[in-house]
Parts: C-alpha cells; structure tokens; sequence
C-alpha cells in the first residue's frame, strides 16, 4: 500500500467528500474536500506535513492546516481539548509518558521520521576531551532523558543501575569522571550550550536552531532499529476517521521518503518506513 500513494490517495478521495472526516474540529475545505488541523514542531514536522499540503494532499482531496508549536506539552493539550485534529511531534515512548501522566486518550499511527539524538559542545571536539568535573546538560521531560542518558552510557561516561522503570539522573550507578548533570526543557537545551561543557539535544531542535546533527555533533545516535521514531497522535474516538487513514497513507508514501532524504541529505532526519 506504501509504495505509490496515488492509487491509496484515489481511493480514499471519493470516501472523504462523501463522509467527510470524524475527526472533531475538521470541516469540510471550501472545494468540497476535508481539512485536518494539525499540529507539530516547526522542524521538520511542518515541513514534512507542508510538502504534503502542498504536492499529496489536494489528489486525495484533503487539506491541511498546519499549526506550529514550540514545546512538547502544549501540542498534547491542544488535542485533548480539541483544538487541534492530530498533532505530529513526538515519539511513541514520549507519547506514552504524556498518556500515562495525564490520561490522554490518544491513538497513534506508526513512525515516520527519526531525529538522531546528539551530544553538542561549544568548546570540545569530542566526550573524550570532556574535563574531570565537567557540566552536562540533558532534557528534564521523563519521555527523552532515559534516551539521552543511554546516549551517555554508549560513550562510557556513566554506567546506570538497573531500573524496573525508565532511567532518570538518580539511577546513574557510575560517574567516573564526576560529571554534573544539568536539567533543562528540551527547548532551552541549545540556549545552555554557552553555559555547560556539552548538551544532549533533540533533534529538531537542533535543527531550528542551525546545528546539523549529522556535522556539528560530537556524538550521534544510531539510526537503525532506533525505537523514537516521530509519529502523528489522535484522539482514540477518531482512530476511524478516513481523513486521519489518507494523512497517514500520504507521509508513508514513497514521495515523503524522496522528500526527507533529498531535504536532509547527511543523514540529520532519517525516514522510518
């Protein structure tokens, strides 16, 4: 079904101008289509979901209208309060987190892209030149430090106890280079660089902010069998809507792929389908 999304985007169309979409919030587009509010990060979610309204969506006769967040809390908030139609940010252990912290009934459809997770520095051209006593900045929300500090440990700077649960600074078992470990909102991450030795950072934020993930970190995640692939959430009492099934179809298409490895060519946002 994901190698050409013409034929899924046709058959689809006819159902979506005759139904229209059960997802609450979207109405009918002015040409007799469907339109899906969604939201996501400026990068390189709106960016995807644009090159969708723009080139995918008015075959299938959907339009999409894209509203950009820049944290990770309110793009939640928006689609349990109906603000919103889906929102398309965060990955699937992100996700749970959100759902088991505040009972969201969300759904969710498979991955589409992976940020790689990097270690950035100002000051140092590898961990290996990290000082005794060195300062670290890593995220403070609980669905990405256990990423972050998995990074950490893959470079032999810490070594973690075992945990029933996802890992949090308290579990760290070895520091032998008695780093200190600074917590910060993922959006502040980039800010602190100027302040810490090195930060963990998101991906997108990276990007937006003007670092390449795959030249200017000093230390990657690996993208293969990677489980933080980014994926669009809904509302579960929308999981049957037909313009929510053709979004979906359209950003596992074979076009979106082309797109993501033509528009990040190093590697910085790497397709998960």
């Amino acid at each position: 079904m994901r190698s050409t999304v013409r034929t899924a985007a046709a058959l689809t169309a006819a159902a979506l101008l005759m139904a229209g979409c059960s997802a609450g919030g979207s109405d009918e587009a002015g040409d007799g289509g469907t339109t899906l509010v969604v939201g996501a990060s400026p990068v390189p979610h709106a960016e995807i979901l644009q090159y969708v309204a723009d080139e995918l969506a008015p075959d299938a006769g959907l339009e999409l209208e894209i509203r950009e967040f820049t944290d990770y809390v309110l793009p939640n908030t928006a689609l349990a309060e109906g603000e919103i139609d889906a929102n398309f940010f965060q990955h699937l252990p992100y996700l749970e987190a959100q759902i088991a912290e505040n009972g969201y009934d969300f759904d969710h459809f498979d991955g589409v892209h992976i940020e790689p997770y990097g270690v950035y520095s100002e000051s140092l051209d590898s961990l290996d030149d990290i000082p005794e006593g060195g300062t670290i900045a890593l995220t403070n929300d609980p669905g990405n430090q256990p990423r972050a500090l998995d990074l950490l440990v893959g470079a032999g700077l810490i070594e973690l106890a075992e945990t029933d649960g996802d890992a949090t600074l308290l579990d760290i078992a070895e520091n032998p280079r008695n780093l200190e470990f600074v917590e910060a909102a993922p959006e502040q991450l980039v800010v602190s660089l100027q302040d810490v030795d090195a930060a963990v950072i998101n991906g997108n934020y990276a990007l937006e902010a003007g670092l390449n993930p795959a030249e200017d970190a000093i230390l990657l995640e690996d993208g293969a069998d990677n489980p933080y692939a980014n994926l669009v959430a809904f509302r579960t009492e929308d999981a049957d809507s037909e313009a929510l099934a053709t979004l979906d179809q359209l950003l596992h298409s074979d076009e979106v792929r082309a797109f993501i490895e033509e528009r990040w060519p190093s590697g910085e946002i790497i397709p998960a389908f």
